[in-house]
């Protein structure tokens, strides 16, 4: 239900990101493998308003990112937050291989910069947790921490089980490409 970062995050880099000039993008089936090995069972967590607020200032999380904004969806937009001292950020994507999902990497990548910036803690998340958030949480790695498709995936799946859909790996991809050059 919700990766989040703080800015006390290790800043060791896997060895595959200091050999980046033998690195090649891996395919989409060498990434499902990555993703579906030794997974870990979750469920949902069901929280009211005030509990979720408690829980989130628990945690001290200061920022969000829904990336299933829009009523019908998860329709806990900006005013759910009014009354919490949370940034908000809201990403209009669908579950769907054919959604453009890259159109929010840059937006969604400097908004978690910012707030880490700030020494804020950023949840992210969307229905399940496992695909729009995964491949935006995906992203601000590659982009901002300067790690490869592989060593993000590495990163994010020793706290968190994720498996972006295949549109969205495919764009993954292309990102991991674009940085490398």
């Amino acid at each position: 239900f919700l990766t989040f970062f703080d800015r006390k995050a290790p800043k060791d880099k896997p060895l595959a990101s200091q050999l980046q000039a033998v690195y090649e993008t891996p395919s989409i089936s060498d990434l499902r493998c990555l993703l579906l090995t030794n997974r870990q069972p979750f469920g949902p967590v069901i929280l009211n308003h005030h509990s979720l607020g408690r829980l989130l200032a628990d945690l001290g999380i200061t920022h969000v990112v829904n990336c299933a904004d829009r009523p019908h969806r998860i329709n806990t937009g900006a005013q759910f937050y009014s009354d919490m001292s949370i940034s908000y950020c809201g990403v209009e994507a669908s579950d769907h291989p054919q959604f453009d999902l890259s159109q929010y990497f840059c937006s969604t990548a400097s908004f978690i910069k910012a707030a880490l910036s700030q020494n804020g803690k950023v949840l992210v998340h969307c229905a399940m947790g496992v695909s729009r958030s995964g491949a935006l949480v995906l992203a601000f790695l590659m982009m901002y921490e300067n790690l490869t498709l592989t060593d993000a995936i590495i990163a994010v799946r020793l706290n968190r089980d994720i498996c972006p859909n295949s549109g969205f790996l495919e764009q993954l991809r292309a990102l991991d490409n674009q940085l490398k050059r």
